[in-house]
């Protein structure tokens, strides 16, 4: 073989993208394509002859590349415990076993991580060091097909979104209110999700939610827990029949997840964003009306920037101080995700 080294900053790439929180056949395939095409010279191989070769040449190939730009012995201990983790995770075929079961020196490639990367790189100082409690993992690439990912892309450690790792449940939600909010609700009750691997997924919608479950419950072994809004309830029925005993499903029965907020922390919150603005007093908050309703008229009304579910969640999160602040429902929820 003739091998044009990779560099270190391409070194860097290619193990992040291989550990990040994602279908490792997908990403093993694409992520060993990608260098043998770019840097091996001799044999030179075309994409459309990448598809016709078999699953263990292809590895062989790619990390022969790996380990010819590393320096520095191989230690498998590192491999081993990547392959157990993938493997808890996700429901992983005869073919990406073969993918998974490679001699990459990961312990070169330790040598070589700089400060401030994502933490999927620093994690793997954590498993060379032996540390049993690992540090939070960021952001993954969504695992169905056609999602948003561009602003996952370009997580750094000082980015936007962390998740727990390593990742023992995914909560399956809506919309962006819900995964902003539960961990809160969630550390009013003592818990924290993070910690306790947990990991919300914000899929875009009750329609999306569907995709992502029946994409999630093919591939992954760890529990899903679904929270649909009240409108969702044929979405609900689409689940149920693919739900897995370690599955749990929950249709907010309020309306959506906004409706489940206690009037009280609403108008705390109102009045948090508004003291600068406006002195009026807060009126027609009442059950008769949607509480998106209400905030987007109140928004409207007030001579506030339009109403955004995202910005208003941060701010309830700002204003949420104790156990008064959570509503039955939300507590039977959290309760029913962590039991």
């Amino acid at each position: 073989m003739k091998i044009k080294p990779l560099t270190k900053e391409q070194l860097i790439i290619s193990i992040d993208r291989l550990t990040r929180f994602k279908e490792p056949e997908i990403k093993y395939l694409r992520v060993f394509k990608d260098i043998i095409l770019s840097n091996l010279i001799e044999p030179k191989l075309k994409k459309s002859e990448l598809d016709e070769i078999p699953y263990d040449k292809l590895r062989d190939y790619a990390v022969s590349v790996i380990n010819y730009s590393l320096e520095g012995e191989i230690d498998l201990t590192i491999n081993k415990k990547i392959s157990d983790y993938e493997n808890s995770v996700f429901n992983i075929s005869d073919n990406a076993q073969i993918l998974l079961n490679n001699k990459i020196n990961y312990k070169a490639i330790i040598e070589i991580l700089p400060d401030g990367l994502p933490y999927n790189l620093r994690y793997l100082k954590y498993i060379n060091d032996k540390v049993e409690k690992l540090p939070p993992h960021p952001c993954p690439l969504p695992l169905v097909e056609g999602a948003n990912t561009s602003e996952l892309a370009n997580y750094t450690i000082a980015g936007k979104v962390e998740i727990p790792y390593p990742i023992k449940k995914i909560i399956l939600c809506e919309g962006i209110t819900e995964e902003i909010l539960l961990p809160e609700f969630a550390k009013i009750l003592g818990y924290n999700l993070r910690e306790n691997g947990i990991y919300i997924v914000s899929a875009g919608g009750k329609n999306q939610v569907v995709k992502y479950f029946y994409r999630y419950a093919e591939v992954l072994k760890i529990p899903i827990f679904v929270l649909l809004d009240n409108d969702a309830s044929e979405n609900k029925e689409q689940i149920i029949p693919k739900l897995r005993k370690i599955d749990k499903i929950h249709l907010v029965r309020s309306g959506e997840f906004e409706d489940l907020l206690p009037k009280t922390l609403i108008i705390k919150t109102l009045n948090y964003l508004t003291q600068n603005i406006s002195t009026a007093p807060i009126e027609g908050l009442s059950e008769d009306i949607s509480t998106v309703d209400f905030l987007e008229d109140f928004f409207r009304h007030r001579g506030l920037h339009e109403f955004k579910k995202a910005d208003f969640a941060q701010a309830v999160k700002e204003n949420i101080s104790d156990i008064n602040d959570l509503s039955n429902e939300i507590k039977e929820i959290i309760n029913s995700l962590i039991g």
